[in-house]
Order: structure tokens, then C-alpha cells, then sequence
């Protein structure tokens, strides 16, 4: 089964990923800030079983993970593949998650709200993704009580997730409009409107590699089909931005732009060391370099932006590294995946 890691969906060349997440609570227990280990041990065993034992074919496609029986690297390495937040790995002991085999869906249970559905696409698919995410949230709800007011929507431990409990969010590659500054005005412009932007693994994080996260704030009044209009509306008007600015730079500065991309794609070929950092710059260069087609040779850059960070490389070598074992580690796999 095809991993959506691996796949280039439409406008591809800018967005790496649409995601949908809907959060739902259970009527029947607290909120998990306030709920009892026996609660959080229910509100589990509820939720996994509304998949696992549900009459659809998802009982087949899913897979249950107890977070409290991973390790530390399991848990960062689902962090990386973008399958569970960051605070999900830290406050682990009383969440676990549903993950379907091809890893567009993950179901996270316990995080700030009891269930959070996730679906994942390759490129701009915010539709598609949603329609999946609405179609598992069925599937639950025929056997899981929600809270649910008639008026304001669905509760959540958020007031901003009140409503529809619906964020939907792009992760976009964007280092033309970094490279020649004017990513500052399209943030300041997207924070004007309403819209978050964040690091690559979400809220507090880096925009390592020139990508970041934009997302719909607002949750309350607002319908499903308005916020994703409005997300599909702001991310066309990003990718044509980014497009523009990368084939003016490239028109003007022809020389200096290939000499950059050729010096990343060199280094990624032969580097016997290579830091997470440095990986995520050389291949946001050679990146940028396929999309203005300076570089002809087919590689797979999207996979190699997520399997080469610290915890996903040392499950690929199938134990713990140092952080010099794991720069050494990363280059070799480096070198033979754009080989």
C-alpha cells in the first residue's frame, strides 16, 4: 500500500501535504485534562473499538498502538511522519493511537480532546481529505455517544476548536518567497485573515527547510465547505506567489541560483556527515532546483524531508545512534536513495 509520504499530489511542486483534523469528545467522560486514569483507560478501549469492531472495512485497515508500550524513538518517529503532535508524544502514558496501513489516517486518542482524526494527502487535496476524515467520523459516531450542543457544535477542551472541531491545514515548500524576503508579508498577511502559521511539526516548531504550516483558526460559525474554500483560496494564491518569485530569481540570477542548487545536489550525493539542518537546507535547494527544472534526475525528495530526521533514520538502522552515528547514518541513506 502506497504511503502518502512517498506520493506527489496536485500542486505538488510548492504543497507537500493537505491535512484534515477533526476533534470529538465523548459525552459520557470528562475532558482528558480532568479525567482519571480509569476514564482515559475507558475512553481507549471505546474509541479503539468503534474502528476495530465496526462492520466496515476500516476494521481491516487499521492497526492499534498503546503509546504508554512504545519507546521514547517510536514515539518521536510518529511525531516526524506527522501521525502524532508533539504534546501527544510527551504526555503519552494515557493516549494511544489507530493508524491505518498506508498512514493517511491516524485516529489520536487522549491528546487535549479524547479523539482527534487525522487524514493526510500528498499535495493540495483538502477535499479529499476531508471527505475521508468525515467518512471515518461517521463510522465512530454510529457507535461512540459525542458532545454535542444543538447550537454552538461540537465540545472540545478548546474553545477555538468549538464548532465544527475542524482544522485544516496545508504544509507548503516555500524558499523562493523565503530567499528573497517577502515570506514576512505573506505571514504578516495570513495572521491578518485569521489563519495560523506554523513551524513543520506544528505549534512552537522551526520552519526548517523552508516549510511551514498554515491553518484555519477559527472553528465557531463557520461551516465545513467555508473553511476549506477559504484554505484552497489562500493556498492558490501562495503557490502562484511562489511560483512567480522563483522564476524571477531564476530569470535574474540564473548562475548563482544553479550554482546553488548544484552545490546541495554535490553535497547530498557525496557528504559522508550530514546534520538534520543541513539535509533539510540541501534538499529544499535541490528541491527548488526539480521544480525549475535545472535538475532533470528523478529522486524522492518528499521521503527523504521526513525519513532522514533523527528518529525515523534510527529506525531505518534499527537501533539508537549518537547524534555523530546518526549524521553518518543519514548521509549514507542519503546517498543511496538519490543514487
Amino acid at each position: 500500500m502506497d504511503n502518502w509520504i512517498d506520493m506527489n499530489g496536485p500542486d505538488g511542486d510548492v504543497v507537500l501535504s493537505s491535512r484534515i483534523r477533526l476533534a470529538r469528545n465523548l459525552s459520557d467522560f470528562p475532558f482528558p485534562i480532568a479525567m482519571s486514569d480509569d476514564d482515559a483507560a475507558k475512553v481507549k478501549a471505546q474509541v479503539r473499538d468503534s474502528i476495530l469492531k465496526s462492520n466496515t472495512v476500516l476494521s481491516r485497515d487499521f492497526d492499534y498502538v498503546d503509546l504508554a508500550k512504545t519507546t521514547p524513538l517510536d514515539r518521536m518517529a510518529f511525531v516526524e511522519r506527522h501521525l502524532i503532535s508533539p504534546d501527544l508524544a510527551r504526555e503519552y502514558k494515557r493516549g494511544a493511537v489507530l493508524l491505518s496501513r498506508d498512514e493517511k489516517v491516524s485516529i489520536m486518542i487522549n491528546e487535549e480532546d479524547h479523539i482527534r482524526i487525522q487524514t493526510i494527502f500528498p499535495g493540495l487535496q483538502l477535499k479529499e481529505a476531508l471527505d475521508l476524515a468525515d467518512k471515518i467520523d461517521d463510522v465512530m459516531e454510529e457507535n461512540l455517544k459525542y458532545a454535542y450542543d444543538e447550537e454552538i457544535g461540537y465540545l472540545t477542551s478548546c474553545p477555538t476548536n468549538i464548532g465544527t472541531g475542524l482544522r485544516a491545514s496545508v504544509m507548503l515548500h516555500l524558499p523562493a518567497l523565503v530567499m528573497s524576503d517577502q515570506i514576512k508579508n505573506v505571514l504578516a498577511n495570513l495572521n491578518k485573515i485569521g489563519l495560523a502559521v506554523r513551524g513543520i511539526y506544528g505549534e512552537g516548531t522551526e520552519a526548517l527547510g523552508n516549510i511551514f504550516q498554515i491553518s484555519n483558526q477559527i472553528t465557531l460559525g463557520q461551516g465545513e465547505s467555508e473553511i476549506i474554500e477559504n484554505m484552497i483560496g489562500v493556498t492558490k494564491s501562495i503557490i502562484s506567489n511562489e511560483r512567480y518569485v522563483a522564476l524571477e530569481m531564476y530569470k535574474n540570477n540564473k548562475m548563482r541560483i544553479e550554482d546553488m542548487v548544484y552545490r546541495s545536489y554535490g553535497i547530498l550525493k557525496s557528504a559522508r556527515i550530514l546534520s538534520s539542518e543541513e539535509c533539510m537546507k540541501h534538499l529544499s535547494n535541490v528541491r527548488l532546483g526539480k521544480n525549475l527544472g535545472i535538475i532533470k534526475a528523478e529522486m524522492p525528495i518528499n521521503g527523504l524531508l521526513v525519513y532522514t530526521q533523527p528518529a525515523n533514520i534510527q529506525k531505518i538502522e534499527g537501533k539508537e545512534l549518537s547524534p555523530f552515528e546518526r549524521d553518518v547514518a543519514r548521509a549514507a541513506y542519503v546517498r543511496e536513495r538519490i543514487k
